[in-house]
């Protein structure tokens, strides 16, 4: 069977992803649950919080269209619901909030820290795998209907999943490199092409909605 590998839908729906996923808002989270972690430690962390993160989209992904016919929800009203999730993410980056002090509390924040593994929860899920990235995984999947399509998003949130893994083990020199302004003016960047893919998360939404009705 002849795989084609489109390389423009790759390069879309890893800016997409990278965009709501938002891995550089973890890091300054990440780096204070583990300040107290060994370095071998650290490294184990991260690497186990990338595998969580990769399992989590991926099963979503495969299984979210089985989940919306369980629930009756249809993909109009995932739509919608999902792009105003990822509208309030970009409104927050865009303002230049870079930690997701909406997801992790300060409670949240001292579970972790009693804990002896923090890569499940809350640092692969809720930190990184959230309701905007799982909602605009579902939308994929009914989007792209051919499985070349559907191996194409498959392979970027594997590729995604490195990506968390090498900016988890590298949170301390990221730091030191951007500096708080540097990240704050990445941030900001994102929020753009957040809010860009909310809206036409929520206009493709309420035209699915017109056209059902």
């Amino acid at each position: 069977m002849h795989f084609d590998f489109d390389i423009n839908l790759f390069i879309t729906v890893l800016i997409s992803l990278f965009s709501v996923v938002n891995p550089l808002g973890a890091l300054p989270v990440y780096t204070s649950l583990t300040a107290r972690y060994s370095k071998v430690e650290r490294r184990r962390t991260a690497r186990n919080t990338s595998l969580y993160f990769t399992a989590i989209l991926f099963s979503f992904f495969l299984a979210g269209s089985y989940i919306l016919s369980f629930f009756g929800i249809s993909l109009a009203a995932l739509k919608l619901a999902g792009g105003l999730v990822i509208m309030n993410s970009g409104i927050s980056l865009i303002n230049g909030k870079i930690l997701k002090s909406d997801t992790i509390n300060e409670k949240v924040k001292q579970e972790a820290m009693e804990k002896d593994d923090i890569s499940f929860s809350p640092l692969a899920m809720p930190l990184l795998s959230g309701p905007g990235s799982i909602s605009l995984l579902i939308g994929y999947y009914a989007q792209y209907r051919s499985w070349d399509d559907k191996i194409v998003v498959l392979i970027v949130i594997f590729s995604l999943g490195l990506v968390v893994y090498i900016m988890l083990a590298s949170a301390p020199l990221i730091a030191r490199f951007l500096g708080e302004g540097g990240m704050k003016a990445v941030t900001r960047i994102m929020g753009f092409f957040v809010m860009a893919i909310a809206s036409q998360y929520i206009v493709s939404g309420i035209m699915n909605l017109i056209k059902h009705y």
